[in-house]
């Protein structure tokens, strides 16, 4: 019988990072998959900022966004005229330093991972099937179908990163509580010219029609998504592209010049009733699925590996009880219900159909959009929620204290605007961390040395003011980079608290 710490059911870009946040750790990992090789067709397209934040964990940002194309706007399109530009830059630039949406397709983005997850000494197990498990007090047993046939293998923690149609979910009985849009949709990875390929992101509303177009390079390759209607839909007809309503692609100008890859599908908004049961846990689409509406699906699933990574090494170390990982399911169901909502509407709105609908997403749409736009707090907010950024956990167990505009649970504020410093260079250390800007109490200082924490001062300056932080409090950042204490008198004692009620050893 093999033995590992935590098995990986699925080597999409969620069980990926969960692997290479693990063993950055020092954690054993298994990694299987089912499938022979890698995904060969672009899916999944739009990295957020609040990813590439992340992603400077383990240096893997500069690559992928050099690798990717840096996408500045969104552009909305009605009969044939562009009626309004929305900047990511303009709205993200103070925010992060990545404020842009990068289009960066699947295939490519998973053979970086993979790579960098080999060099690390662990590699893939393809054509290899999770064909059951039972548990017990002590971890999981787990049947595997190879290409040398059925093998067992045990580990302390099984990951279920196996897509909408998990296995593990279903062996969990968790349910997928939800539905099915009644629409079919299209997408096609296309060869384009005309005046929309130039490398942003355009949206075309037209009568009883829409159209995305996310280009992927300067040299016109893009994917294009729509609606199919029903009309469109015959049965036991094969669809291909040329069956497809164009007016909505007409609209951007465009030219097809080539069609790479064309396949239709319905869109699920789904979650699951529970994200860890027993030894077993549900990240990704096995947890959660919904619209395409925001490019947000796959940075998701992301959000759950970081999140329950540094949560497994704690407690495989004996660093934290083993309710530690109860904090993930409370921490990340909410925000997939809260996503699953969001993209339900906005996808609504879009294949609404009806001369109201009509009206409404032709003519008051766009002339709201650029309004809202143009205030900066509502232009910030809503790149706040496009990139991720905005995602926090307030009401978590994990979560204490408050001062400024910043509370406990939140991403810690970034200050390298302006000249200020970057404040988030530290974070690539997958550790528990203080931060204090402005003043440290010398009993502070040496609490952190016995404890083992890393102390991070920063002088005090008009980014810090403007970041919400206040002068001289103490911010307890988690491992994940998330604000876990915000303490305005800076006391160690409040720290030595935090840690004890919560039974975490943080070093």
């Amino acid at each position: 019988m093999d033995e590992t710490e935590v098995l990986i059911a699925g080597a999409g870009p969620t069980g990926l990072v969960l692997a290479l946040w693990l063993v950055r750790q020092g954690v054993g990992v298994r990694i299987v998959d089912r499938s022979a090789g890698p995904g060969t067709s672009s899916r999944a397209m739009a990295v957020q900022a609040r990813t590439l934040e992340l992603y400077r964990q383990l240096d893997l940002v500069d690559e992928i966004v050099a690798d990717g194309l840096r996408n500045p706007a969104i552009n909305l399109w009605v009969k044939g005229e562009r009626r309004t530009r929305l900047s990511f830059r303009d709205a993200g630039r103070e925010l992060t330093p990545y404020p842009f949406v990068l289009i960066y397709p699947q295939d490519r983005h998973e053979r970086v991972l993979v790579r960098r997850l080999e060099e690390a000494g662990v590699t893939v197990e393809r054509s290899t099937e999770l064909l059951g498990f039972e548990q017990d007090a002590a971890g999981v047993t787990a049947r595997l179908r190879g290409p040398a046939g059925e093998s067992v293998c045990r580990a302390a923690w099984l990951a279920g990163c196996d897509g909408a149609h998990s296995i593990v979910r279903h062996r969990l009985g968790t349910g997928f509580e939800g539905g099915t849009y009644q629409h079919t949709f299209y997408v096609a990875d296309v060869e384009v010219s005309g005046p929309a390929a130039n490398g942003e992101i355009h949206l075309s509303l037209e009568e009883g029609d829409f159209a995305a177009l996310f280009s992927y390079d300067q040299q016109g390759n893009a994917r294009l998504i729509g609606a199919v209607r029903d009309a469109e839909v015959r049965e036991g007809h094969t669809l291909a592209f040329d069956d497809v309503r164009q007016r909505a692609i007409a609209s951007l100008g465009l030219r097809i010049e080539k069609v790479n890859w064309f396949s239709t599908y319905r869109v699920h908004h789904r979650v699951t009733g529970h994200y860890r049961s027993g030894r077993a846990l549900l990240l990704g689409d096995a947890a959660h699925v919904h619209s395409p509406a925001g490019g947000q699906g796959m940075n998701t699933g992301i959000g759950d590996a970081i999140n329950v990574a540094w949560k497994l090494a704690h407690v495989l170390r004996g660093r934290a009880p083993e309710t530690l990982i109860d904090t993930y399911e409370a921490e990340r169901k909410a925000f997939a219900q809260r996503l699953v909502e969001t993209t339900d509407r906005a996808f609504s709105f879009v294949v609404a159909e009806g001369g109201f609908a009509d009206f409404v997403r032709t003519h008051i749409a766009p002339l709201f959009a650029s309004a809202a736009y143009g205030i900066e707090p509502v232009r910030a907010f809503m790149f706040r929620v496009l990139s991720q950024m905005g995602i926090h956990y307030p009401d978590s167990p994990l979560s204490a204290g408050s001062a400024g505009h910043v509370r406990g649970g939140d991403r810690l504020p970034w200050t390298g605007y302006g000249g200020g410093p970057d404040n988030h260079a530290p974070l690539a250390a997958i550790a528990w961390q203080v931060h204090v800007y402005g003043e440290v109490a010398p009993a502070l200082q040496t609490w952190c040395a016995g404890r083992g924490i890393a102390l991070y001062r920063y002088d005090w300056c008009d980014a810090c003011q403007a970041a919400g932080l206040v002068r001289d409090a103490v911010y307890l950042v988690r491992p994940d980079t998330y604000v876990a204490l915000v303490d305005r008198a800076g006391e160690r004692d409040t720290l030595e608290a935090y840690f004890t009620t919560r039974g975490i050893h943080p070093a």
